[in-house]
């Protein structure tokens, strides 16, 4: 983790060379928190009307929380496993007036069954969390729903302190923010709309 007053952007070609040098934190998935959020896409009944490309562009979180550099961009491909994410997270959620944290993720799976696409990744020393997060779009009963499972506890000590007060409503606040973001970029691009 580094923490800078000033957006990095300009040097984010460099930072994610660093962050594809850094290995997985080491966690044991048995003492993580489990959580699984969703939220419905109305209006869109079957997975194949849905175009996936703001899952696999990583286009999941808002700009004023968070901006990003993927390796598969960079290198100008399609996500692979292995893939590294540079992440630059605006504390608070103001792109202007924020730290800027950077830390990387790695893709660990790839999901493209009929029902199911998406990703996992999983954090890489340095982050301010340990674990495994998976973004899927799904067939439901009722269409189609956009989910974020997350399996992680607090990357270091500090965030282990203040986690309760900040950390943790910090997490839900943006991790409503990147369901509602995920399905306004949906319809917007969902066919016939």
């Amino acid at each position: 983790m580094k923490i800078f007053l000033t957006d990095q952007c300009n040097a984010f070609s460099r930072l994610l060379q660093e962050q594809m040098q850094k290995p997985i934190m080491r966690y044991n998935a048995d003492r993580l928190k489990e959580k699984t959020d969703t939220i419905g896409i109305p209006g869109v009944k079957a997975l194949a009307d849905i175009n996936s490309d703001v899952l696999f562009n990583y286009n999941i979180f808002p700009a004023n929380i968070m901006s990003y550099l993927t390796q598969w961009q960079a290198e100008h491909r399609a996500m692979l496993v292995g893939d590294t994410i540079l992440q630059q997270v605006f504390v608070p959620p103001i792109k202007s007036f924020s730290q800027k944290i950077i830390f990387g993720v790695r893709i660990s799976e790839i999901i493209n069954d009929r029902n199911k696409k998406g990703f996992s990744y999983e954090t890489l020393e340095g982050h301010v969390e340990k674990g495994i997060s998976t973004f899927t779009l799904e067939s439901a009963t009722d269409g189609v729903v956009f989910k974020i499972h997350t399996l992680s506890s607090p990357g270091n000590l500090l965030t282990k302190l203040i986690g309760p007060v900040f950390s943790l409503p910090y997490q839900k606040y943006c991790t409503q923010k990147a369901l509602q973001h995920v399905k306004k970029n949906i319809l917007s691009r969902s066919r016939g709309k």
